[in-house]
């Protein structure tokens, strides 16, 4: 029995979700997927219970709840600190948490202009004025890292920044976001990160009909 429980919605359109279970298994975390149909009335009503934000992931475990992503990286940092979620380096730590944070509070026009669906593809997609200074601060972002920490991964291996990164990689591909080949690089190393492709494929398999969800998820 799995030691561990973490619900999770749409694995084509949730992008917190996505953060929230590559985190556990980064951790090595022996946990069971609890999917929540954000849809149905119901299963809505649950998740409110267990979470007043009505926000996914929510992990369970040894009778601990979290269902904040930042915090569920936290916690499994606490709980498996030899796992890698954060570098040994204090001075790189510091920094996987900033541009993590800047991921969790921040890129809200991004969200809402290149909103994640894993199947799709949208090759002449025009991106709003609104969400380019994003798109421009995320490149930012990883070309820093990639150079300071020399890749593949945004911090060499992988780590907590890659969670909180992966499904923006999904996004720049879902809409064809021109990307320098570097960067291009760093999306295809998570594209090849195995619990990666994992997800991406339970993704494909997800009904059409599922709704699209809100930027939030």
């Amino acid at each position: 029995m799995a030691e561990a429980t973490l619900t999770i919605s749409s694995k084509n359109y949730s992008s917190w979700s996505l953060r929230g279970w590559l985190l556990c298994k980064m951790a090595g975390l022996d946990f069971e997927e609890k999917p929540v149909d954000i849809d149905d009335p119901e299963q809505r009503q649950e998740l409110l219970l267990l979470s007043p934000s009505v926000r996914v992931p929510r992990l369970a475990h040894n009778g601990v709840e979290v269902w904040d992503t930042l915090a569920i990286a936290e916690y499994l940092y606490e709980i498996a600190p030899g796992a890698g979620l954060l570098p040994e380096d204090q001075a790189a730590r510091a920094h996987n948490r900033a541009v993590s944070g800047e991921m969790h509070s921040g890129f809200y026009n991004l969200r809402s202009a290149l909103p994640m669906n894993i199947k799709a593809r949208h090759q002449s997609f025009k991106i709003f004025s609104g969400a380019r200074p994003d798109v421009a601060r995320i490149k930012e972002i990883w070309t820093e890292c990639l150079t300071r920490y020399g890749g593949p991964f945004l911090f060499g291996a992988p780590t907590m920044a890659d969670a909180m990164y992966a499904p923006v990689c999904t996004r720049f591909r879902t809409y064809a976001v021109e990307l320098e080949p570097e960067l291009q690089a760093y999306c295809d190393t998570i594209f090849d990160w195995a619990p990666m492709q994992e997800w991406i494929a339970a993704a494909l398999e997800e009904p059409d009909e599922v709704i699209e969800l809100e930027v939030e998820f």
